[in-house]
């Protein structure tokens, strides 16, 4: 599966139940989230970002943030509070949307279609974070890569990029699923037994492979936090990376 079916099904997802979509939960199929709460997910997903940064003597306010996969805003009207502009790039249109008619953030937040499979669209060093969280987890390996490479591109000397990435599936029963079923069966049960508007594929990356993208970029792996959620059946790190600064 390529990053034209990635766009194809997060297009569906977002055109059917876009804020379930973004943050899965079993209660909130259907339209169910409300959006006050909804959106404090985001800001709470921020504060323990900004706390891991601040524990490692970097900054937590910003000029220009890129928040990939931005989806419905949530992240990026976070994001807001603290900085002077954030750009909320998504592959799905229905999810801009949403995130238009959601955004509460007083013009900061600039929400922009993907349509690469790269960030053709901006220059070197146009960011001063660059930020994903629940995003690379669902992209064919070769176009996640691809993305953490571009992540280093479009930082700023000095940048850092706060990435969330799944390693591998957990030892339970549908973690053992993730492990051996082929991905078409994965896919097939999504729509036809979880009744999935569109399947979410899921990808590990070992940590030790992000280092290696990223390094041979220009950047560097500064922290990887675990944040396995048991619910997603999921081992993940959120990872702290840094464009050294000029000079």
């Amino acid at each position: 599966m390529g990053f034209d079916q990635v766009r194809r099904d997060w297009t569906t997802l977002g055109a059917e139940d876009p804020l379930w979509a973004v943050h899965v939960a079993a209660d909130k199929r259907g339209g169910r989230w409300d959006a006050d709460a909804f959106l404090e997910l985001g800001r709470r997903d921020v504060a323990v970002a900004r706390e891991q940064l601040a524990s490692l003597g970097l900054p937590t306010t910003w000029d220009r943030v890129l928040d990939f996969g931005c989806g419905a805003g949530r992240l990026s009207q976070a994001l807001a509070e603290h900085a002077r502009e954030v750009v909320g790039l998504d592959v799905s249109a229905p999810m801009l949307e949403t995130a238009r008619a959601l955004d509460r953030s007083g013009g900061r937040v600039r929400f922009v279609l993907g349509e690469d499979p790269d960030l053709r669209a901006f220059p070197d060093a146009s960011f001063d974070l660059v930020y994903t969280e629940r995003v690379l987890q669902h992209l064919p390996c070769p176009v996640l890569e691809t993305y953490l490479a571009e992540f280093a591109r479009v930082l700023r000397p000095g940048g850092v990029a706060v990435v969330h990435c799944t390693t591998r599936p957990m030892w339970t029963p549908r973690g053992v699923v993730w492990r051996v079923a082929p991905a078409p069966l994965v896919r097939w049960a999504q729509r036809r037994l979880l009744g999935y508007p569109a399947p979410m594929r899921m990808t590990g990356v070992p940590e030790r492979r992000v280092a290696e993208v990223v390094a041979a970029h220009g950047a560097e792996v500064l922290d990887a936090a675990a944040v396995d959620e048991p619910a997603t059946h999921w081992r993940a790190r959120r990872y702290v990376i840094r464009r050294p600064a000029a000079g």
